[in-house]
């Protein structure tokens, strides 16, 4: 298997759930905050445990770490510990997803929030950008409009993209016709979380919105006429193998349909979603799949070649991956 360290990539990958405890130490330590000293306690905050029943529990583990992330010092550290993290592990490139929404409890703007994590990009190891994620809810409608204002004033500094992120069963997709409107007017780029909790028909939604990628999207598996659609599009899946088993989607890695999709020639991407929540990374993920499924090196190469393509990073970034990529695989 040639996974060479300079060949991963993650497009699906929320900040506050990838916080290790290391980093998480560093930025309590930063900004005066108390968390627990003993090991156990503190992973017991961050990771969910082998019996998390539903992507609602598993959501439940962000609630920690947002703490942390309410301040300029806090985010760009955030962000700059985590690709550190990231370029130490063999990553080429990285889409960090966090809500600017879920930053403002002690006075930031939105905006502020985001500056503040582009801030973390800078002189880091590894090429990455950061999508924006608005969110699932009933009352946040206004929320959601600013993020996407701010993604708009930020695309192409630091910014990539806007997603729809939360509790995807509570509040479908469908409802958010709306704010979705609103991203194609304004030339904002969107992938959307669908296709987990709730099953195809919610990819369907995604993608009549405009969806330029589905977050996660396992479930298209349900509905063979997506499938084809899928094939024919070119929409490329986000998905997140060892985050969609934490919150049952399926029970076993036996039972994750990625053979279905490669073979109805559905564009695929291999990510992690949350590296500390789901106790995981990008390494690992492919090497329970090679395993798991017999993937070849062609087939490895091909998983990594399709999140170059399906990144939302400029002509210029895609280039150089993509070479990297053809290069690592050539040694």
């Amino acid at each position: 298997m040639k996974l060479l360290p300079n060949c991963l990539l993650d497009l699906h990958l929320h900040l506050d759930g990838s916080l290790s405890p290391n980093n998480v130490r560093k930025l309590a330590d930063l900004q005066g905050i108390s968390i627990p000293s003993d090991e156990k306690e503190l992973l017991e905050l961050l990771t969910v445990g082998a019996h998390c029943p539903d992507l609602n529990t598993y959501l439940e583990k962000f609630a920690f770490p947002c703490r942390l992330l309410q301040t300029e010092c806090g985010l760009t550290a955030a962000v700059s510990c985590l690709l550190e993290e990231l370029a130490a592990e063999g990553l080429l490139y990285a889409e960090i997803r966090f809500a600017p929404q879920k930053s403002t409890d002690c006075g930031l703007t939105q905006m502020q929030a985001a500056q503040a994590a582009i801030a973390g990009l800078q002189g880091a190891k590894i090429k990455a950008n950061l999508i924006l994620c608005c969110m699932r809810g009933d009352d946040n409608a206004a929320e959601n409009l600013e993020t996407v204002r701010v993604a708009k004033e930020l695309l192409g500094k630091g910014v990539c993209a806007v997603d729809l992120a939360g509790a995807e069963a509570l509040f479908p997709t469908e409802d958010f016709s709306e704010l979705f409107a609103y991203a194609r007017k304004s030339g904002v780029p969107f992938t959307i979380h669908a296709g987990e909790a709730a099953g195809a028909e919610s990819v369907e939604t995604a993608l009549r919105f405009g969806a330029s990628r589905i977050g996660h999207g396992v479930r298209s598996v349900e509905s063979a006429d997506l499938l084809k659609k899928l094939a024919e599009t070119g929409i490329p899946l986000e998905l997140c193998p060892t985050s969609n088993l934490n919150t049952a989607v399926y029970p076993t890695l036996a039972d994750y349909p990625l053979r279905t999709l490669m073979n109805a020639g559905v564009c695929v991407t291999i990510n992690t979603d949350n590296t500390t929540v789901s106790a995981t990374s990008i390494r690992r993920e492919l090497a329970l799949l090679t395993e798991e499924f017999n993937l070849t090196d062609a087939e490895l190469k091909q998983l990594c070649l399709n999140a170059a393509a399906a990144s939302f990073a400029d002509t210029a970034t895609k280039i150089f991956l993509r070479e990297a990529i053809e290069s690592a695989f050539s040694q």
